[in-house]
């Protein structure tokens, strides 16, 4: 199985796992030198920062499962594209697949940046992090 990090609104394990009933939350993750950002369509992406940290939920992905989060995702739309990235997982670092947003700049939709928080304590991230989390909708 592939690795994926989810640093937004997948990091909700419940909902991902509807989405993805084969797959599995494996832990945090982080993927240094990137900072989270909001999108002109409201949603969270990640741009190259040297100075930041991402932190997010690593998940092992079954392969059956990839074309369903494609299309949450909104690959074939061009919202977000796929990569490869070395994420630090508690086993090392390890490559993982993320969906990387086309743009930046935005305002959070109503709603999404609460779930993205609420999901990011649920998976025991730091609270400096969720606080930061938490001033993108500011």
């Amino acid at each position: 199985m592939p690795l994926y990090f989810a640093y937004g609104s997948n990091m909700d394990r419940a909902a991902t796992a509807r989405r993805c009933p084969a797959s599995t939350p494996r832990g945090i993750g982080r993927l240094h030198r990137h900072r989270l950002v909001i999108m002109r369509e409201g949603y969270a992406s990640v741009t190259r920062d040297p100075g930041a940290t991402v932190w997010g939920l690593v998940w092992d992905l079954a392969l059956s499962d990839v074309p369903a989060l494609d299309r949450y995702e909104g690959v074939a739309s061009g919202l977000y594209v796929k990569a490869q990235q070395p994420v630090v997982t508690g086993e090392g670092v390890r490559r993982a697949l993320i969906y990387l947003g086309r743009g930046q700049g935005g305002v959070p939709r109503p709603g999404y940046l609460e779930g993205v928080i609420a999901a990011a304590r649920q998976a025991g991230l730091p609270e400096s992090y969720c606080r930061g989390l938490a001033a993108l909708g500011r």
